[in-house]
């Protein structure tokens, strides 16, 4: 068994292009080691590659592949294996013993909730290990110091300011119209994304022959551009059947923007959401702020399905989300979730744009 990882392209070659006869088994029984020019049969052997995401795997290479997608751990799971593992190994290390480090449950999720949202536990490996190393210089250097207790009070003495703060940008006022929240997928995880519309300025027909403008900010990637321009074929196309009489898009000039303008942002499961954005500035509605929405939408309305229902929904419970609208489609992935992930949020499937309209109160 051979594990692959963190193979790069440089001066020195391209593994990449040996792996695409490693993995082939009707050429690597003979395969040629150019190093040792030796002949080896590698037709027994099992590879293993891990990679974060699968876009920089060349496509030749990765069709060779058997793809095994692994979920990140949610806040449950983190708690546990930091009290089983990582605490008592650190405590170890650091010469301590049960009773001189005491961690409370509410400081590892205070931990894992504003210093330690990635996946994995490395991060919150290296925030238990600076606070055991604290630990013990304090105990070394006051004897009168037997035990310290960490919880969610203290733990900014031990590991300094929170690194997150929460990702509720409005918290939990009642939403602006043309304000929705989405929820995203990203390499860390998952997080809620907020797309704003507002109405920039008004157009008289009579007196302009230039069309009525749509702007797109924050970094959005080609797929998510040709998303939002969806969106808005859709949105106009939905008024026009359900309110002939609002001629909002025919006169205004709209901004959309998805804060966090550093970070770029892209795919295709925001459709639904910037739909549902443009809509409630059109109609002047407000979007409750505890309902949050991810699907991909066609041109003529319909929900399909996307991917990272699991980090999504894990983004949703951190953040206080109570109601999430995801496409039909999806309705597997959900059912497959732990009960403690589920628990606390009701959930809709949507398979038309009508039924998400309803559910917004858009129509009846």
């Amino acid at each position: 068994m051979f594990l692959v990882d963190k193979i790069g392209k440089g001066h020195t070659g391209d593994p990449s292009s040996a792996l695409l006869e490693l993995l082939d088994p009707e050429q690597n029984s003979g395969f040629l080691d150019h190093y040792l020019d030796v002949p080896v049969d590698l037709s027994k052997v099992l590879f293993i590659c891990t990679a974060n995401v699968l876009d920089t795997i060349p496509g030749p290479l990765l069709d060779r592949m058997e793809v095994i997608n692994l979920s990140g751990y949610i806040a449950e799971e983190k708690r546990e294996i930091a009290k089983k593992y990582l605490i008592p190994n650190s405590m170890q290390q650091n010469g301590l013993n049960e009773t001189q480090l005491v961690f409370k449950d509410e400081a590892i999720d205070a931990l894992n909730r504003s210093y330690c949202r990635e996946s994995g536990v490395r991060n919150l490996k290296n925030q238990i290990d600076k606070i055991s190393r604290k630990t013990a210089l304090q105990i070394v250097e006051n004897i009168d110091i037997k035990a310290i207790v960490v919880d969610d009070i203290n733990l900014k003495d031990m590991v300094g300011p929170p690194i997150f703060t929460s990702e509720k940008l409005f918290g939990d006022s009642v939403l602006p119209p043309g304000v929705v929240t989405g929820l995203a997928w990203t390499s860390l995880g998952g997080s809620i994304l907020y797309f704003e519309c507002i109405l920039e300025k008004i157009k008289s027909p009579s007196k302009s022959s230039k069309q009525p403008s749509f702007i797109k900010t924050g970094q959005l990637g080609k797929v998510m551009e040709e998303s939002s321009s969806l969106a808005y074929s859709y949105s106009r196309s939905f008024l026009t059947k359900y309110y002939p009489e609002n001629d909002f898009f025919d006169t205004s000039t709209i901004h959309m923007h998805v804060p966090e303008g550093a970070t770029p942002k892209d795919g295709p499961s925001a459709g639904t959401t910037m739909t549902t954005a443009l809509l409630s500035l059109a109609l002047d509605k407000h979007v409750p702020s505890d309902l949050a929405m991810t699907g991909e939408l066609s041109l003529t309305g319909k929900v399909m399905r996307i991917g990272g229902v699991r980090e999504k929904i894990v983004a949703a419970k951190r953040s206080g989300i109570k109601r999430v609208i995801l496409p039909k489609s999806n309705e597997s992935d959900w059912f497959k979730l732990p009960e403690y992930l589920k628990e606390g949020i009701d959930v809709f499937f949507a398979e038309d744009y009508s039924e998400i309209a309803k559910i917004c109160q858009f129509i009846q």
